[in-house]
């Protein structure tokens, strides 16, 4: 088997409905079986190796420093003091995070409109690191097959080469949706929750939410933080895929071919009808885990009309193309379906065949 057919066999698979029947409560998701719990969890975060493995993460990652100032190579001309103190602060249960500096960054194609990226101090991240570490293990294989975001093994380009084989298997009415200021409003309560349905450890619980609810430092006033996690926070993109995996498992169980890519996601479907049942389905869905979606930006549209889903422009050509036959390279044909990246209004034929060779 060549490993085109391969790759398109096992993207193409997760579209599937999961094989076991699913639980009456949303937060049993993340233990449907009723596993054993982690209760020990705390002396493996603390351990020095893992600390300074976490430290070689957080400066391979580079980034700015936080409210106190200190840069990377700052930490790291106290390197062994800086980790000889958060191991004792986390062995002694005396760590408290420090706030989290807030810098806004212009939202791409929306003038005036910024997104609010959080950035904690070099050993806070080294910490939420340390906890990362332990955290992704055990709940990695936990995650719903829908996800592809922030995931080792899985990419932006997985998650549309599924979308794209959806729609050539005649699959075009698509909800594109947009969740409204997910990161910044997630639902503490409901969070923990989940995380509570495999870590019993309550001194990392209570790690965990210390982090969660660390004071924001916005332009040198102390904000407190009653929702969200912080975009920017080294471990909540996996704090953020375990608070949906409810919605991936419940929406692929009802039958429905979801792709999501941490708060962006797509469903493929083959009527309006269908269409309209899931967009239904995940608002329902979405609320029982304190989420909304964004009205405005959500909407249930024929492939033919164009979507955009991480940064492409996806679409069934319907008009004649400018271009004699004989000039057109890219093997690109009225009705076929093209992508182009969407911070461009113009079609650019290379960019369309680039985006087929990747994702068919």
């Amino acid at each position: 088997m060549s490993e085109r057919v391969r790759s398109m066999t096992r993207i193409s698979s997760v579209s599937e409905k999961p094989g076991r029947q699913g639980p009456r409560r949303l937060a049993d998701w993340l233990n449907p079986t009723g596993e054993r719990k982690v209760h020990s969890l705390v002396d493996k975060i603390y351990k020095r190796k893992n600390l300074e493995l976490a430290w070689e993460k957080v400066r391979r990652n580079r980034g700015a420093g936080g409210i106190d100032g200190q840069s990377l190579v700052e930490f790291e001309e106290q390197l062994d003091e800086q980790l000889d103190r958060l191991h004792e602060e986390l062995k002694g249960d005396a760590y408290v995070p420090q706030a989290v500096r807030q810098h806004l960054i212009p939202k791409a194609g929306q003038p005036g409109k910024f997104r609010a990226l959080g950035i904690p101090t070099i050993y806070d991240r080294v910490c939420q690191q340390a906890l990362l570490n332990r955290l992704e293990p055990i709940f990695e294989p936990l995650l719903d097959d829908a996800s592809f975001g922030y995931r080792r093994g899985r990419s932006a380009r997985d998650a549309l080469r599924k979308i794209w084989c959806e729609l050539e298997q005649g699959h075009e009415w698509v909800v594109d949706a947009d969740l409204k200021d997910f990161f910044g409003s997630v639902d503490h309560d409901k969070l923990m929750v989940l995380v509570g349905q495999r870590i019993a450890d309550g001194r990392v619980l209570r790690l965990i939410e210390g982090m969660l609810k660390a004071e924001r430092d916005v332009e040198g006033r102390r904000q407190a933080t009653e929702r969200g996690t912080p975009q920017g926070g080294v471990v909540s993109p996996l704090l953020s895929n375990i608070l949906l995996t409810p919605f991936d498992r419940e929406m692929r169980r009802k039958g429905y071919r979801l792709t999501r890519y941490a708060d962006d996601w797509v469903v493929t479907c083959s009527s309006r009808r269908e269409a309209q049942a899931a967009l239904a389905t995940a608002t329902r869905l979405l609320k029982r885990l304190g989420v909304t979606l964004h009205a405005e930006k959500t909407r249930i549209v024929h492939v033919r009309h164009g979507f955009e889903f991480l940064g492409y422009k996806i679409k069934r050509g319907n008009r004649p193309l400018r271009l004699a036959p004989h000039k057109i390279r890219s093997g690109v044909r009225v009705g076929n379906l093209y992508a182009f990246p969407d911070v461009s209004e113009t079609l650019c034929v290379s960019s369309s065949l680039k985006f087929r060779k990747r994702f068919s």
